[in-house]
């Protein structure tokens, strides 16, 4: 019965163990031929050969010398040794001249290396860029002094005009459009405030029906504090069940309404504190409705496309939302704080995907600005000929040349940027 090298080697491991026990070497078929050949001839005594075929179980060059010895680890570590000797395949293949081809491709996708290298297509090869994030110095005076990413501009640009030139839903069912145009500054600013509210863990085009169903649905004028403070709560759950997590945002909804009244003189908190001391809203949504509400900007909105996207470039590493909104107002140009959030959750919904980015379609990858660009590695098999001379000897004894062609498969690789869905 055939037994597993694992099983084979633990009970070697149990016999050494074992006293009185003399394991024997393990020897190759052609040195015992020549042991036996060499006692035949009476070069070597019988005893000699015998001792020969015994392993001295002091030998510290046997694999298994660490367990008679006091350092005996796990039995695993010790066996795994053996299991890891391997015949080398095709080792001894000699090369081959390619002299014509024809060749079938497959591909497949690898993305590149955070912090290693992105693709720049020139000559028809890609050429490596690093990250380069925001940089803190300090003058001798101790005063702290932050250097914004290089072609952090050039970046900035690049994006501005992809997202020119394709349409997000952010940019028709955004938040900052969901309030009526008719209503009054005060239900206008209500409604920029629950639009963000439920805009959480929602698809903009989700958002946008649940706001149309307040807006249309409530009793005229629509979605105003009053009828939020008069709606049953179940029938305000029935309007925004489209909605991510809907029955805790009706929770909060209503809450605020309350708050509103009560605190607020049935306005929303003009300031980033007041805003944040409502239920369910935290600093992104604070900083937006402040800005989109009032006109304010004094800080910027970071949702989870802004602090995606920010470290793919590799602006900063940051693993929270609130640590990339520090990093970014750190450097980053007060004019441009409002105009972040919108640009970047517009390009995080057409071409940088959360899921499926499209790196081909992206200037940034194009021109090598983006250090996580991913790339398509393309295996290509070549059929090729060899050519080799052979000597036939003719039957009357005169020799020539033959020419054999013979096909061989030769694969060649090569990379493009290319379009990539993540896992």
């Amino acid at each position: 019965m055939r037994t597993s090298r694992v099983s084979q080697e633990t009970a070697k491991i149990a016999k050494r163990f074992s006293p009185n026990t003399i394991l024997t070497r393990r020897q190759t078929r052609s040195f015992a031929a020549s042991l036996n050949a060499d006692s035949a001839n009476g070069s070597l005594e019988a005893d000699e050969v015998a001792e020969a075929n015994v392993e001295d179980p002091t030998d510290d060059t046997s694999d298994l010398s660490s367990a008679l010895s006091g350092e005996t680890g796990d039995i695993e570590d010790m066996v795994a040794s053996f299991s890891s000797r391997k015949r080398k395949q095709g080792a001894d293949t000699p090369g081959t001249t390619v002299t014509s081809i024809s060749s079938s491709t497959t591909g497949r996708l690898i993305p590149l290396k955070r912090g290693a290298s992105s693709e720049r297509i020139r000559d028809g090869k890609p050429k490596k860029v690093r990250r380069r994030p925001a940089t803190k110095l300090v003058d001798d005076n101790g005063k702290v002094e932050i250097h914004p990413p290089d072609n952090w501009e050039e970046i900035y640009s690049a994006v501005t005009e992809m997202r020119k030139r394709v349409l997000a839903p952010v940019d028709t069912m955004g938040c900052e459009t969901l309030a009526e145009e008719q209503a009054s500054p005060r239900n206008k600013r209500l409604q920029t405030l629950i639009a963000l509210m439920l805009s959480s863990q929602t698809k903009d085009t989700t958002t946008a029906v649940a706001m149309r169903r307040l807006q249309t649905e409530l009793p005229p004028p629509g979605l105003t504090l009053e009828n939020l403070l008069e709606v049953d709560a179940a029938r305000l759950n029935e309007f925004i069940y489209a909605v991510g997590f809907h029955n805790n945002k009706t929770r909060y909804i209503k809450a605020t309404a309350l708050i509103l009244r009560d605190e607020f003189g049935g306005d929303i908190p003009d300031t980033i504190e007041g805003l944040m001391s409502l239920p369910g809203v935290g600093p992104k949504m604070g900083y937006l409705c402040l800005s989109a509400a009032w006109g304010r900007t004094e800080g910027i909105g970071v949702d989870v496309h802004v602090h995606r996207i920010t470290n793919f470039w590799g602006w900063h590493k940051t693993k929270a939302p609130e640590e990339t909104r520090a990093a970014l107002e750190s450097w980053l140009p007060k004019e441009k704080w409002h105009d972040i959030n919108h640009l970047l959750v517009g390009f995080g919904q057409t071409i940088c995907l959360p899921v499926g980015r499209k790196c081909k379609d992206c200037t940034l990858s194009e021109k090598g600005l983006c250090p996580s660009a991913v790339i398509e590695r393309r295996s290509t098999a070549k059929k090729v000929k060899k050519e080799s001379a052979i000597k036939v000897e003719t039957p009357d004894g005169a020799s020539k040349v033959e020419v054999d062609y013979v096909n061989v498969m030769v694969k060649e690789e090569e990379e493009t940027v290319a379009d990539v869905e993540d896992s």
